[in-house]
């Protein structure tokens, strides 16, 4: 359903906008915070593991759910369900005395965020149509890899001129007045809309599909540590079996699915949700473990680290201003070479690292991590609005939800599978840092495979999508 109650519908995307920009930002905020986390909370290396992966766990549960959600009480109503709890909890995060807290209030965060982040694409598809509906997914896609890229150089500064004294606290508490802002905007510049059709949202398979992420997570960042006893591989062996189970429900119920297993007929979307996958493995779990590998290794302070991401964060602007235009011009090939970007940058990085280790000058890392931004850039815009634009308008929240479940389900596997490499390569985090990034390598090389399978060009209408099974 379409409503036409605001006369410029260009007003409310400045406003869904700071809501996925404060959600995005928060996985990628604490990165340079982590060093202080653990040396004012206590907080060992899996709790701060779970700090970040907590949030990329529970989101990635809650997400198809919370989308439908909107499709059935109103989009724009369940948005601000969203700010306002993912206000509170950033707060909670703020104030957390303990590791056990902040990562329980990181859970909440990731809930909260949830709830915000199919609601925006949701609405960006019913608000928008044609050339328009192109244009705001390219912006859309940019602010996303700035609260991507741009979350180190924030929390960095945040952490460093230690304002009114909150330090860590900082990055955590700044969502508090932006997100009541966006709260107090909803309502006038936001329009309603719901689906058409009220069907069963399947709360048990929402609850099979957590339980099934929860299995491949839980043991990748605690067994190391306990030196994988049983219960991990136990683990690992019946989370493929438990989400068989989620997509089979999804199969047998399509009425009420959460995931609608139609959309994975199209090439486009099925390549894209993989690429992506790739994609964010690879993001995330770089800029969690550079940021370590700068703060631990070499010693530099969050502000000085921040600084080094901010040579990733110019980079990304530089490669993903003309993207979505190049991806007119040239398709999929834009993907494919952001993806060749990004293993060169990762691979130029690794070679310095093994000349420099923990010391030397860090100007020797600026070639790569150019590389490594524009990559980024050239992947991240041009693949969300190639996917995307191809489906149905009608389908656009069971499409957002499911590329967005995937992209956290990524953050947070890549942040849990190159912590096994990591914190297992030994007490030399030049070396750990090395190794991890052949691993991440070999993953940019898989974007770069995928993005074959995207169409040749990006599509300005949707594509037909065969019904859902």
């Amino acid at each position: 359903m379409r409503t036409h109650a605001h006369t410029n519908h260009w007003t409310a995307l400045p406003v869904l906008l700071a809501g996925a920009f404060m959600v995005v930002l928060d996985f990628f905020i604490v990165n340079v915070a982590l060093p202080s986390i653990g040396s004012e909370l206590g907080a060992g290396e899996s709790s701060l593991e779970w700090v970040v992966a907590g949030y990329g766990l529970t989101f990635a549960a809650f997400l198809i759910t919370a989308g439908r959600l909107g499709d059935e009480i109103g989009r724009r109503r369940v948005y601000a369900i969203g700010l306002a709890l993912f206000t509170i909890a950033s707060a909670a995060c703020g104030l957390a005395p303990s590791p056990t807290t902040l990562v329980l209030a990181r859970v909440a965060q990731g809930v909260a965020g949830a709830v915000v982040m199919p609601q925006v694409l949701s609405i960006i598809g019913v608000t928008y149509q044609g050339a328009d509906y192109g244009r705001a997914l390219s912006y859309y896609g940019v602010v996303l890899g700035l609260a991507a890229v741009g979350g180190q150089v924030i929390g960095g500064a945040l952490v460093q001129t230690d304002v009114a004294g909150l330090g860590w606290r900082g990055c955590f508490l700044i969502n508090v007045p932006v997100g009541i802002a966006a709260l107090l905007a909803t309502p006038r510049l936001v329009p309603e809309s719901r689906a058409p059709r009220r069907t069963r949202i399947d709360l048990p398979g929402a609850v099979v599909l957590a339980l099934g992420l929860t299995a491949v997570l839980l043991p990748l960042i605690e067994g190391r540590q306990h030196g994988w006893p049983a219960w991990t591989w136990v683990s690992l062996a019946a989370a493929p079996l438990v989400l068989a189970g989620f997509v089979a429900r999804q199969a047998r119920q399509p009425e009420s699915a959460l995931l609608d297993l139609g959309l994975f007929r199209q090439r486009s979307f099925a390549a894209g949700v993989l690429t992506q996958l790739f994609l964010a493995c690879a993001q995330a779990s770089f800029f969690v473990y550079l940021a370590l590998y700068l703060q631990d290794g070499r010693g530099l302070n969050a502000l000085e680290a921040g600084l080094v991401f901010t040579i990733l964060a110019a980079a990304y602007v530089v490669a993903s201003g003309p993207a979505p235009e190049l991806t007119k011009r040239f398709g999929r090939s834009v993907v494919g070479a952001g993806g060749a970007c990004l293993a060169a940058g990762l691979l130029m990085l690794a070679a310095a690292i093994g000349e420099v280790g923990v010391g030397g000058s860090v100007l020797a890392l600026v070639p790569g991590l150019l590389l490594v931004g524009a990559g980024i850039g050239l992947c991240f815009t041009p693949l969300t609005s190639t996917v995307l634009s191809g489906v149905d308008p009608a389908r656009a929240g069971a499409a957002s939800g499911a590329m967005g479940t995937v992209t956290q389900v990524g953050y947070a596997l890549g942040v849990a599978v190159t912590g096994v490499i990591f914190f297992g390569a030994g007490h030399d985090l030049g070396q750990a840092f090395k190794v991890s990034l052949f691993e991440l390598s070999a993953l940019a090389v898989g974007i770069v495979v995928m993005s074959r399978l995207l169409p040749r060009a990006a599509s300005a209408e949707p594509e037909p999508a065969p019904a859902a099974a």
